[in-house]
């Protein structure tokens, strides 16, 4: 456990030096959604019985915690990796792979949900109405658990920095908008929806929106990201005991 400290300890380190950018750089997108969809379409057009702004924020929500989560594991670890080579500094330290993987993937995901919190408190100054229960954390820090391992994987397995530009342009970015964080998937053909369903953001969207809203929990939903977090934990332990 003293190695999963150490590694927390440093990215504590790392955020309180930088927390005024890394604050700065949570609100931009989510704020432009919110001012573009939020105050354009807001309470004017509904969207599955309910107002669009209540509507929207569980999906910035899902999709921002998304993208901060998988950035802050993803790229200082492939930039330590490649060109710092300071990934080896870890792997002479007396710290286990298993600790040192725990804990930049706790440590991702711990970024994601303190970005989720300053768009919550954005959101409430746009008019939003959702509620907030223990349910709600816990699907929302599942799903920054999830892509913070998916960018530990991705970190371990490129070979450039390119890659990583790619790997955002052709798996991030289409999820973004295509995983029911801005529309209802309800008029999407039904092959589709299933492909859709079946990756890692939409059941977050879904499983977000459905406790905010007040309505019934898909159970599917936990249980794909579920699935997926074990499968990428797996890998990224995989990976660095092959490092190792």
């Amino acid at each position: 456990m003293h190695g999963l400290g150490a590694v927390l300890w440093r990215e504590y380190l790392f955020f309180r030096r930088r927390w005024w950018t890394i604050t700065t750089s949570s609100m931009v997108a989510p704020l432009l959604y919110l001012v573009a969809f939020g105050w354009g379409l807001g309470k004017t057009v509904n969207m599955d019985g309910v107002s669009y702004i209540d509507f929207l924020v569980p999906g910035v929500i899902a999709l921002s915690t998304m993208n901060v989560s998988f950035n802050a594991v993803a790229t200082p670890t492939s930039i330590a990796r490649l060109y710092d080579k300071t990934l080896e500094e870890y792997l002479v330290a007396p710290i286990t792979m298993f600790y040192f993987a725990m804990g930049k993937i706790l440590a991702g995901a711990l970024r994601g949900v303190y970005a989720a919190i300053i768009i919550l408190i954005i959101a409430f100054f746009f008019g939003a109405n959702f509620h907030l229960n223990l349910l709600f954390f816990a699907l929302l820090f599942l799903n920054c658990l999830v892509f913070s391992s998916l960018g530990f994987v991705v970190a371990l397995k490129i070979k450039s920095h390119p890659d990583m530009a790619r790997f955002n342009s052709f798996v991030i970015t289409p999820m973004l908008f295509i995983c029911g964080t801005f529309f209802s998937l309800s008029q999407v053909p039904g092959t589709l929806q299933l492909f859709i369903n079946a990756l890692p953001l939409t059941p977050a969207s879904h499983g977000l929106r459905a406790v905010a809203l007040g309505t019934a929990l898909p159970l599917w939903a936990p249980a794909i990201q579920m699935l997926y977090l074990v499968v990428l934990v797996g890998a990224g332990l995989r990976i660095c005991n092959k490092v190792e």
